[in-house]
């Protein structure tokens, strides 16, 4: 089976390869040459070389969330190696080691492959109990015998079989909570030690830091920045996930910044969390992200700082904005002068990127009859047929915002 891939520069953007022939999708039909052929095939490098800070700015930035509960390291590993490709400017991932070796590996598989740049590797932590950090739990001898195990079916991660819940795999959405007919589900909460992720954030492979916060109060965020210490000098970039809380949204913003900006070494990006964990659930659950953009972007009250959105983006975001006249338009400052960033930094895709590559993923393991998973860790380069199959499904997400021509 074999992959054959082809790369071109036009007006320094990036051209997605041509979609396989028609005969070719779904039929497992091996296209191309070879693997081997990926960097041959290149006629010239790929225009990927735009640093992340420049695509912050011109506002086309993008950035994939592996999600900051999800430990599943053989999907994180093959996510980041599609997605490294196609062009994201950050891969996001839980502050845990054998994740963040997982992302890297991935990145390395695909430099490897084609001479692009590296995407900056964020790690998410918490300053207090949220939504992202938690993992769903039950005890599976309570269930009763002829449950219709609704929960599995709900799971977007499949992360719930006969045995209970995966917890690699389990990213805390929550939608198994409610579809319980027994109320057996309870959901575990955690918080990121500031003294592991110090560690973390010292090591050459990781660039950028996330903290979720509740938009509510400001001790724990407080908190948790001050117990980071000199960690943080080490970063290109730190962001500040929060939700929409009202009238007070920019008055919060403005107190964290007051936190941070004493010791802030490098860049510092908003993410605007709509309806978090929804972005696989359809169209309508980017409408509280561009929502909460909208009230922002022309707020003179606002702090410094890029602003992302993030919470039920999906491949309807970018039409959204671009509706709202949001989508890569400049800055005007108060002397009506154009600034030279635009109003929205980009855009960072979850669920919805998991879920487009993770049915390419979940094809292999099918098609091997599960052996492959159980026996060695599956690397999805070693599928060229579905390597291509996600590469195009991350390219049409990735070059929505790129403006891929």
């Amino acid at each position: 089976m074999a992959l054959k891939f082809y790369c071109h520069v036009i007006n320094n953007t990036y051209t997605p390869p041509p979609p396989p022939p028609q005969c070719c999708i779904g039929t497992g039909i091996g296209i191309g040459i070879g693997k081997s052929a990926v960097i041959r095939m290149c006629k010239v490098p790929c225009s990927m070389a735009t640093s992340p800070q420049i695509s912050l700015e011109k506002g086309n930035w993008v950035k994939l969330i592996c999600g900051a509960s999800f430990q599943d390291v053989v999907d994180i590993r093959n996510l980041s190696l599609v997605y490294t490709l196609a062009g994201v400017d950050c891969i996001d991932c839980a502050a845990d080691v054998a994740v963040v070796n997982a992302v890297n590996e991935g990145i390395n598989a695909a430099t490897a492959m084609l001479p692009i740049r590296r995407p900056w590797v964020m790690i998410s932590v918490n300053d207090d109990h949220d939504l992202h950090f938690r993992k769903a739990e039950f005890d599976p001898q309570d269930c009763p015998i002829d449950c219709s195990r609704p929960c599995q079916n709900i799971c977007p991660a499949n992360a719930i079989s006969n045995q209970g819940v995966m917890t690699d795999r389990c990213y805390g959405c929550g939608r198994c909570f409610p579809v319980c007919p027994y109320d057996k589900i309870e959901a575990l909460s955690y918080v990121r030690d500031a003294a592991a992720t110090s560690k973390l954030l010292e090591r050459d492979d990781v660039d950028a830091l996330e903290i979720h916060t509740n938009g509510r109060q400001t001790a724990s965020f407080k908190e948790l920045w001050n117990d980071l210490g000199d960690s943080v000098n080490h970063l290109r970039l730190v962001a500040v996930s929060l939700p929409y809380v009202g009238d007070s949204t920019v008055s919060m913003m403005n107190q964290l910044y007051s936190i941070i900006e004493h010791n802030l070494c490098c860049l510092n990006l908003w993410q605007l969390d709509g309806r978090p964990m929804s972005g696989d659930i359809g169209r309508g659950a980017t409408r509280e992200s561009i929502a909460f953009a909208r009230r922002l972007a022309f707020s003179n009250e606002k702090p410094p700082g890029f602003l992302q959105l993030a919470g039920g983006t999906n491949a309807h975001t970018v039409e959204g904005l671009k509706r709202l006249n949001l989508f890569q338009v400049p800055m005007i400052s108060e002397s009506r002068r154009c600034d030279s960033n635009a109003l929205i930094g980009g855009i960072a895709y979850g669920g919805y990127a998991r879920k487009i590559v993770g049915r390419v993923l979940s094809d292999i393991q099918a098609e091997d009859g599960g052996a492959t998973a159980t026996a060695t860790a599956i690397e999805i380069e070693s599928y060229p047929d579905h390597l291509l199959m996600a590469l195009i499904q991350a390219f049409t997400l990735v070059g929505g915002v790129k403006s891929y021509k």
